[in-house]
């Protein structure tokens, strides 16, 4: 049965448009043009940092995030970033008896965003750089079933990436769902296993109560 569920960040909670429209701004590239690159560099596979180097070899990610918090233009979302459906389908979840987590590959400064939003939300917030372990390596998932109390298959991982959540999710043990949203999402929905992988495949967060449910009946 499932007894938790943990949620990645990046357009599963939350909706990374304007974040990715303020890159083009530091990058002097029309919106247009990088969010166009951005989805040619996934469509091939390809690690979605090679974007910024199409247009500034030697990009380095790390260093220009320094370079952005220093010149007074750091990393940021908000409220207002959060997909409608995130408030009511936690809420739903929590009232359901259900133990939520938050966990994805995200720096120090996005944890603590995250931990301002959700303080009483969900049970647990952990992130790549807190745990020096990131998507897609096993070590990853391996925090996560250290710190949630129920056995992998009693995890429900809720991503929008195959490559980066579900398979590896999967292949650790845990039971998955895939949120059809975000550009990972719509270029990977008809690819390879993509139909047949998951446990679940979701429009939106909001069908998550329902459809646990439906999984736990069977389970039983």
């Amino acid at each position: 049965m499932i007894r938790a569920v943990v949620f990645d960040v990046g357009e599963c909670l939350v909706d990374e448009t304007r974040e990715y429209g303020t890159w083009a701004d530091w990058l002097d590239v029309p919106r247009h043009t990088f969010a166009a690159m951005f989805g040619a560099v996934i469509a091939q596979g390809r690690d979605y940092r090679e974007t910024f180097r199409e247009f500034q070899p030697g990009f380095d990610l790390t260093t220009e995030r320094a370079a952005r918090a220093a010149a007074g233009k750091p990393e940021h979302f908000d409220e207002s970033d959060l997909y409608p459906d995130v408030r009511p389908a936690l809420a739903k979840l929590r009232a359901d008896g259900l133990w939520l987590g938050i966990a994805g590959n995200q720096t120090v400064r996005a944890g603590g965003i995250l931990r301002s939003l959700f303080t009483e939300d969900v049970d647990l917030i952990g992130t790549s750089d807190d745990w020096g372990a990131s998507k897609p390596d096993v070590e990853f998932f391996e925090r996560v079933a250290a710190v949630v109390p129920f056995a992998p298959e009693e995890i429900l991982y809720v991503g929008d990436r195959m490559d980066n959540d579900i398979r590896p999710a999967a292949t650790f043990g845990m039971p998955t769902a895939l949120i059809h949203r975000g550009p990972w999402a719509n270029i990977q929905w008809h690819q390879g296993d993509t139909q047949a992988l998951p446990t679940m495949l979701v429009e939106s967060l909001l069908e998550l109560p329902e459809r646990i449910a439906d999984f736990n009946s069977r389970e039983r």
